[in-house]
């Protein structure tokens, strides 16, 4: 049954965003008619496509207001749409304030539209430590027809910061698998100057504090010194200038390419070795996910969602946060020994394929939102 799905999200870079963008597609792709409700295109959204269709949330500046409403704006947004286009389901990633908007926006119209609500971590690993907005989170998953997280540990997490009851089920996070794979990537490679014979690692985050993109430069100081190679950083963020600065100190700054936000990751992942994802908080970890399906394998830290996508000593390694002892050395000895190498590439492409396949996932949306429907 073909069905008329509002989604609201973040459009700027970020996993959440890139998820809901991406499931956005694919559900139209298999004949659902979707409605993207966000304050500008996301940036995933790079060309027209068949059955989406994109409403801007326009917010304004009035002095009344010390900051623009977007809230108020959203939830009027969202309930001109459910009403107008007569929406089964808005699907929103955030509890707050995607969630809120869509509980007020459903209040304001006469039409039974369902709520699923999917928590990416943020509105819970950050916000709900903020007392002034624990309850608003709680009233925001409660008073939402279904809930999803990305990750069990986000689940346990939820239900110990915000003390709710209600039923949480987890769905992970999936990738294209037709645009996450293995490329020839030689030319690229001479673009950017990458010897046959130095390994090449990579980062990619958001550069904020969180992502401890010093340790990921302390790593490779360490890495480079016993094994060629080069450190790709692709982002944008805070602390993009304290890591050009620690890799002068330290000397390496001749092995590291700061790329800035990108595009074409699959491509940049094609031409690495290794990835480091070293984060204090991932509720998933997207990027690992992205780098497995490239064939290549990820050193983690053992946080939040990060040891249910990467299998320690299979298609990765998992070291405690900040211990830049263990990333280092279990980074060399992958990289010295290629059977070792193959063996954890070719696991962590089989992986993505079993779990996290992008048919897997979005059959599982399908289904919650067919069982919401079916509990009218």
């Amino acid at each position: 049954m073909s069905l008329k799905i509002g989604i609201s999200c973040y459009p700027t870079v970020g996993g959440s965003g890139v998820i809901a963008t991406e499931l956005g597609k694919l559900l139209a792709e298999r004949g659902h008619e979707v409605h993207f409700i966000t304050s500008s295109v996301p940036f995933r959204l790079d060309r027209v496509y068949p059955n989406i269709y994109y409403h801007e949330v326009e917010v304004n500046q009035y002095s009344v207001f010390q900051y623009p409403p977007y809230d108020l704006t959203l939830a009027s947004k969202m309930a001109e749409i459910v009403k107008r286009q007569k929406l089964d389901i808005i699907h929103v990633h955030y509890a707050v304030p995607h969630a809120i908007c869509a509980i007020l926006a459903k209040q304001m119209v006469e039409h039974n539209v369902k709520i699923m609500t999917t928590l990416h971590g943020t509105d819970i690993t950050v916000l709900g430590y903020d007392p002034s907005l624990k309850d608003i989170i709680k009233f925001g998953i409660e008073k939402s027809d279904l809930v999803t997280a990305v990750s069990n540990d986000l689940v346990e997490q939820t239900r110990e910061l915000v003390s709710t009851d209600m039923p949480i089920e987890t769905v992970y996070n999936f990738i294209d698998e037709r645009v996450y794979m293995k490329r020839e990537v030689t030319d690229l490679k001479k673009h950017y100057q990458l010897q046959e014979d130095e390994k090449v690692l990579i980062h990619i985050s958001n550069f904020r504090p969180v992502k401890r993109v010093s340790d990921v430069i302390k790593s490779f100081a360490r890495i480079t010194a016993r094994v060629k190679s080069k450190l790709l950083l692709i982002g944008n963020g805070p602390e993009l200038a304290v890591a050009r600065q620690l890799a002068k100190q330290l000397h390496i700054e001749d092995h590291v390419l700061f790329l800035g936000n990108q595009k074409h990751i699959a491509e940049l992942l094609s031409m690495s070795d290794l990835m480091l994802l070293l984060s204090e908080k991932e509720s998933f970890g997207l990027v690992a996910l992205e780098a497995m399906a490239c064939g290549v394998p990820v050193i983690g830290t053992k946080t939040g969602g990060i040891p249910e996508v990467i299998v320690d000593g299979e298609t990765g390694y998992l070291c405690e946060i900040g211990d830049i002892d263990c990333i280092a050395d279990k980074a060399i000895s992958l990289l010295q020994d290629s059977a070792s190498y193959e063996a954890f590439s070719v696991r962590g492409v089989e992986r993505v394929k079993d779990i996290f396949h992008s048919r897997i996932i979005v059959s599982r949306y399908e289904k919650l939102y067919q069982q919401l429907l079916q509990n009218e």
